[in-house]
């Protein structure tokens, strides 16, 4: 018996939130469909601060490869990717907000948090690499 396209869309989907740890309402899952491939960013919505931050983008040649591509990664990025501490503030707000991310380096972390927004929209007071636990 095969499964259904959509099925098998929404468990990946349901399986990626439990092992990131996120409630559905956390996350974002935006495909972006052309002739010879699919590229699926997950997005993290933060309800605390109103913002949302890029977590991973895959690359396949279906919504259902992605997406397990996307499984794979999380299954693993813990163990493959450092984790870093920003500490930023929205232009005109007073206010210092706290994120973290797992990245490569500096610059993966920080195009994590600059992701679908304007760069000057943002100011980062701290990026720092949290110690191996």
């Amino acid at each position: 018996m095969t499964i259904d396209k959509n099925i098998e869309i929404a468990n990946l989907q349901h399986e990626i939130g439990s092992y990131i740890g996120l409630g559905q309402n956390s996350l974002v899952f935006h495909f972006d469909e052309g002739a010879q491939h699919t590229v699926l960013r997950l997005i993290t919505a933060n309800p605390r601060h109103n913002q949302s931050f890029l977590f991973h983008a895959t690359e396949g040649d279906s919504k259902v490869e992605a997406l397990r591509l996307m499984l794979e990664y999380v299954k693993r990025y813990k163990e493959q990717e450092s984790s870093y501490t920003i500490q930023w503030s929205l232009k005109g707000e007073n206010q210092l907000q706290t994120s973290y991310f797992r990245a490569k380096n500096v610059l993966g972390a920080l195009d994590k948090l600059y992701y679908d927004r304007d760069p000057n929209s943002i100011t980062v007071f701290s990026v720092t690499l949290n110690p191996i636990s």
